[in-house]
């Protein structure tokens, strides 16, 4: 069976492409790395030749007008309605960090018209890079099945996703549009994640201060994901912290973010 086709789209000041192409090779697809100038040249249809879209993290455009405002503009006058017939054809599209506030800037995510959704910076009022550990709260998604918890790194300065509204939190989540939610290790216990329905994070848990704790969204399809942690600095075993007390029998052979890319690949593969 052919290998699903992904393309990962870079524009100035991405600097996380080659790490996410990466992680869908080890997956098994075939992967093309473009400038989305190149993209825009395609034609009609710029996709038609991809089965996915991936856009990655970094500082698109210096963040100069805002995190993934130059890009999401761009997508959203430029993009839009090529990325929606992928969709409409089985398509998955995939934003990391900065990837994800341009789909957001876009309004493809969380890609529903009552709720509006923004990524502003962080509560803390600096930059955060460590570790978060997740829950997933959308397991219907394709990115997302059969899996549970996710512990993977943080690294951005506007990552608090707000909503025009407070009670659209509950749509979100009533909805299966809020995929994902930081956890709070349990009392007590720092390296033991707290139970669905337990506590709001507090920070550093939810290391931006997002509304309801979400840490990334999905369309009403599913099949668009955006995420603030990157699931693709976490790959191999060796990424994580602590691997090295992790041996032997039971051990994990690879990071856990690479089951999102395993199961986006086994999905176009049908």
């Amino acid at each position: 069976m052919s290998k699903p086709r992904v393309l990962v789209l870079r524009a100035a000041g991405s600097n996380c492409d080659r790490e996410t192409a990466w992680a869908f090779e080890q997956a098994g697809a075939h992967v093309t790395q473009l400038h989305v100038n190149r993209v825009l040249e395609g034609g009609d249809d710029p996709l038609a030749d991809y089965d996915a879209l991936a856009v990655p993290g970094g500082f698109t455009y210096g963040d100069d007008l805002g995190a993934g405002q130059i890009l999401g503009l761009i997508l959203e006058k430029q993009l839009k309605a090529a990325i929606e017939a992928l969709v409409a054809r089985g398509g998955l599209v995939l934003g990391i960090c900065n990837g994800f506030q341009a789909l957001v800037r876009a309004g493809l995510l969380p890609g529903t018209p009552d709720v509006q959704a923004s990524l502003a910076p962080n509560a803390s009022g600096r930059f955060e890079c460590h570790w978060t550990r997740l829950e997933v709260t959308a397991p219907s998604s394709p990115w997302l099945r059969g899996v549970t918890t996710l512990d993977l790194p943080i690294a951005h300065a506007e990552g608090r996703l707000v909503l025009a509204e407070d009670e659209q939190a509950s749509i979100l989540q009533e909805r299966g549009l809020a995929a994902l939610r930081y956890l709070q290790p349990s009392d007590g216990d720092p390296g033991v994640a707290g139970t669905a329905g337990s506590s709001p994070a507090s920070y550093p848990h939810n290391p931006a201060g997002s509304t309801a704790d979400i840490a990334g969204l999905v369309d009403p399809s599913g099949q668009i994901l955006g995420l603030m942690p990157h699931p693709e600095r976490n790959v191999e075993p060796y990424h994580a912290p602590g691997w090295t007390r992790r041996t032997g029998k039971g051990a994990s052979a690879s990071g856990a973010g690479r089951q999102i890319f395993t199961n986006a690949v086994e999905t176009l593969r049908g």
